[in-house]
Order: structure tokens, then C-alpha cells, then sequence
């Protein structure tokens, strides 16, 4: 079998783990950030020496690039063509799958908060203390699908559509037999109570008045290096804030100004940035 054949094997169920696809600070963490700003749109391919490039432009080193590529390859998310003696990255199947979630959930974000249904998704879901794999899978995949926790084995989202999420995180964690899943309207009781219980709003407001701060200014050094920046920073958000209905808010959430100022330097520096990555996977090599 192919060196490419076998990483597209290893693709049925990459390795990678999810902190990653949210931005993790790391040279792997920038990568996926590049992968899938820059290489998803434009086919899934680029070449070794336009990741080094962009990668250098964001103060990561050649070695760490390199040894990102491999390992991100391991993994199963990209595959390595050699065209003569130069090497260029393809994404695999499950790559493209998760980048392309990832993008309609960074540029998508917010929408929920004004057109939501009043739908509640409940799952009620506990992994024995001797199964620490598993509870850590359930606890980690719900709250990056935007679940709360109020109680102990009770789980709760305002995203009922994501129910098909929740049945994945149940079977790899080996809970579907014992678990029980809900879709259904709040009839009684105290809600804000319960969303202070099951979130910490007081956290992810924090983070964005962090991400407010970092992105004040218009002015960007270098457009290419701003933009994945931007894009790496706004990445954890789609997966530390639920993204709750605006009834559910402070008055003047952050992640509304936020969000706003993403939207505004993105629109002010991504031309320039992708005429530069254009430019460097021009070159090739």
C-alpha cells in the first residue's frame, strides 16, 4: 500500500484531538487555522514551501512547521504527493469534512442567537467514575457542541438541530444503550437560575473582551500573518461560548461587539491576505 493510501486509511478515524480544531496555541493549532482559511477553498492542496511561508509570517520556525506537517499527516488529515522532487499536502476526506464544519461554524456563528425556535435539546448521560475515557469524551464533545451541564448527568442546549452530534458523542463514548435524549419547550421553573448553573458566562465574556482588545486596531503589519491571527483567536468561540439565544444574555454581551469586530477586520484585511498566499503557493516548491 501507498504512503497516500495508508494516510487515507488512517482517515476514516484521524487521531487528532478536537482542542486543535479550535485553535489550540500551537504550531499544529496555526496549521489548521491556514488549512482551512487558505488550502480548503482553494482545492484542498498546497505546497510545503507556502505553509513554511505563511507559517514563518506568524513567528512559527521552519522545524516546527515541518514537524506539524508530519504529525498532522500521521493523523490522518493530510496526505503528502511528491511531484518531482518538491512535496505538496493534500487534504484527506475527514480533513475536508471537519474544515468545512469548522468554516460554516466560525463565519455562521451568532445566527442562533436571534432566529431560535425555543426548542431545548436534554440528554441525560453519565459515565462511570472507573470510565475516565469516557466521561472525559461526553464532557468535552457536549460543551464544544455548545451543551451546559446544571446538574450532574443532565445536559442542556438551545441547538436542538444538533441532535445527530450528540448521538455520535453517545456512541463513542459508549453510552447510547443508557443514555436518554429529549427534544422539547421549557414549561416551568426558573431559567436564568439554570443557565447560571449549566454555563459560565462570566468566562467566555472574559475571552472576548481579551479578543476585543487584541483587535482594536485596523492597522495590520503584515495582512497575511493579521487575518490568521484574527481567524485563529475567533476560532475557540464557536466552541467555549453556547451561543445561547439573546433572551438568555447579559445586556451588552461582548460576543455581540465581538463578533462584530471580526466580521470588520476580517472584511478589512482577508483581500490583501489571500493575494499574498496566492502569491506564496505561486512559487511552489
Amino acid at each position: 500500500m501507498s504512503v497516500v493510501a495508508q494516510q487515507d486509511a488512517m482517515a476514516v478515524s484521524p487521531a487528532m484531538s478536537r482542542r486543535h480544531a479550535a485553535g489550540a496555541a500551537s504550531a499544529r493549532g496555526l496549521l489548521f487555522t491556514i488549512l482551512g482559511e487558505y488550502v480548503l477553498p482553494a482545492g484542498g492542496r498546497a505546497w510545503t514551501s507556502a505553509i513554511i511561508g505563511t507559517m514563518g509570517r506568524v513567528g512559527i520556525e521552519e522545524k516546527a512547521t515541518r514537524q506539524a506537517l508530519m504529525r498532522t499527516a500521521a493523523e490522518g488529515w493530510l496526505a503528502a504527493e511528491k511531484v518531482g522532487r518538491r512535496t505538496r499536502w493534500r487534504l484527506t476526506p475527514s480533513a475536508d469534512r471537519l474544515l468545512t464544519d469548522g468554516t460554516e461554524r466560525i463565519y455562521g456563528f451568532g445566527a442562533h442567537r436571534q432566529g431560535w425556535d425555543g426548542r431545548w435539546l436534554l440528554v441525560l448521560a453519565r459515565a462511570a467514575e472507573s470510565e475516565r475515557a469516557a466521561r472525559h469524551l461526553l464532557r468535552s464533545r457536549l460543551t464544544w457542541a455548545g451543551f451546559g451541564s446544571p446538574a450532574p448527568g443532565a445536559w442542556i442546549s438551545t441547538h436542538a438541530d444538533r441532535l445527530a452530534e450528540v448521538e455520535r458523542v453517545l456512541a463513542e463514548a459508549g453510552l447510547t444503550t443508557e443514555a436518554q435524549v429529549f427534544q422539547g419547550s421549557h414549561v416551568g421553573g426558573e431559567m436564568s437560575a439554570m443557565v447560571a448553573q449549566a454555563w459560565d458566562l462570566g468566562a467566555v465574556a472574559q475571552q472576548y473582551g481579551d479578543f476585543i482588545a487584541a483587535f482594536a486596531d485596523s492597522r495590520a503589519r503584515d495582512p497575511l500573518a493579521s487575518t490568521i491571527e484574527l481567524v485563529h483567536a475567533w476560532r475557540r468561540f464557536p466552541w467555549t461560548d453556547p451561543d445561547l439565544p439573546a433572551e438568555f444574555l447579559p445586556a451588552r454581551w461582548s460576543g455581540v461587539r465581538a463578533a462584530a469586530l471580526f466580521r470588520r477586520r476580517h472584511a478589512q484585511w482577508a483581500p490583501l491576505a489571500t493575494c499574498a498566499w496566492q502569491e506564496l503557493s505561486a512559487s511552489g516548491g
